[in-house]
């Protein structure tokens, strides 16, 4: 590791790796560091993804693929069943990853780019010189170093102490955080090949329940709930362990994971003097479904490019740096993000009975892309009351 590099990425996520790939194939110095001894673990995530959202970063590979989706149903507080299916035949409209491998894919091709990577190596603060971030102090068993860097990216996740030390306010109300948990279960009967999704305030209040294949009979199993519904007695585990000895009695747990997920407006500024926010710590995750992996590769890439610009003009103060913050927010990411959360704010009040009637509307949806966006047309399409009961978003999804 050197004393200086042009860029700094801290986290070795999809946010950071891509950045420290991005940049190092444009001839950047660069350094990632990871505070964990293993990237990729452990995996807060249900590791769904978009075929195209994946194809824009990286090739897919059976290595890291646990299994290909063709559909999707969404099962509603009765047990009444929607299903999605793709409008084209035999079309793989999404992916089930290894997040283990892949985001040890990505670091590993960050590296090959040319970046320097620490793991174990702890971001223990910023360092500043009037007000401006100008690298960090890196912990690394025992050892201490100042790095300097002329842009530090922070994708440090949902928690993002850095860009907190730095002066920016992260806290995620606990009314907007996810509470999640997680089993990996083998020996279930699953479609391989669709995600299922179940509603209701009996199975996850003011969230969801999802089931994310990863082979034939093994699955992601978990939930996440609103922050604000867990208690004792009523924590995201307790709604879990009630649906899986139900559903799946016979299931065999290898893997359980907790954790919170944001799924609230994005930081009001992702950028300042030297400093970048991508991925989960810019709080970029979508709030209506809680996934953020193609988000966090999204920006990540952004801010490298942006990064190796102001670099290259020998200006890196927030104004200049800004041009990334505008970036994402005017993109497709940044406009469904918005969008996501007004309906997200919708969904979330309403009660089982209204949801009830919403999925029996529509048995079936044949989509010709598999999105938020699309669905909600569709359903206002055979449920005309959503027009009205969403007013002006309504307006903007025709």
């Amino acid at each position: 590791m050197k004393k200086h590099y042009d860029l700094l990425v801290i986290g070795g996520g999809p946010a950071g790796a891509v950045a420290a790939r991005t940049a190092a194939k444009k001839g950047l110095s660069v350094c990632l560091v990871e505070k964990r001894p293993a990237i990729g673990v452990p995996v807060r995530c249900a590791e769904g993804i978009g075929q195209e959202a994946l194809a824009e970063f990286i090739e897919p590979d059976e290595r890291w693929i646990s299994a290909e989706m063709t559909g999707a149903a969404i099962v509603a507080p009765d047990g009444t069943v929607m299903k999605l299916e793709s409008g084209f035949a035999g079309n793989k409209v999404g992916y089930i990853l290894d997040r283990k491998i892949f985001d040890r894919e990505l670091v590993w091709q960050a590296a090959e780019a040319g970046s320097d990577v620490s793991v174990k190596t702890r971001a223990a603060a910023p360092i500043m010189e009037d007000g401006v971030v100008k690298g960090a102090r890196l912990e690394y068993c025992g050892t201490v170093s100042d790095v300097t860097a002329d842009v530090v990216v922070a994708a440090d996740g949902v928690e993002s102490k850095f860009a907190r030390w730095c002066g920016i306010d992260t806290t995620v109300p606990v009314s907007e955080i996810m509470s999640s948990a997680q089993y990996v279960l083998t020996g279930i009967d699953i479609d391989p090949h669709a995600t299922v999704f179940y509603l209701g305030n009996e199975i996850a209040p003011e969230g969801y329940l999802w089931v994310f294949p990863k082979g034939e009979r093994s699955a992601n199993v978990g939930v996440g709930i609103s922050g604000k519904k867990s208690g004792s007695g009523h924590r995201a585990k307790d709604y879990l362990d009630k649906f899986v000895h139900r559903t799946f009695p016979k299931g065999k747990p290898i893997e359980f994971i907790v954790g919170g997920v944001s799924v609230c407006r994005p930081l009001g500024c992702t950028v300042a003097d030297g400093l970048i926010i991508a991925g989960d710590a810019a709080r970029v995750v979508d709030p209506l479904t809680g996934g953020g992996i193609y988000n966090a590769m999204f920006t990540g890439r952004l801010a490298a490019d942006v990064a190796a610009d102001c670099i290259a003009k020998g200006n890196c103060q927030k104004k200049a740096l800004s041009a990334y913050d505008a970036g994402w927010r005017s993109s497709k990411i940044g406009k469904s993000i918005e969008r996501n959360y007004h309906i997200k704010e919708y969904l979330i009040k309403l009660s089982d009975e209204k949801l009830n009637a919403i999925i029996r509307s529509a048995s079936k949806l044949n989509l010709t892309e598999f999105s938020t966006f699309t669905l909600i047309k569709e359903l206002m399409k055979v449920n005309p009351k959503l027009v009205l009961e969403l007013g002006a978003l309504a307006v903007s999804l025709r």
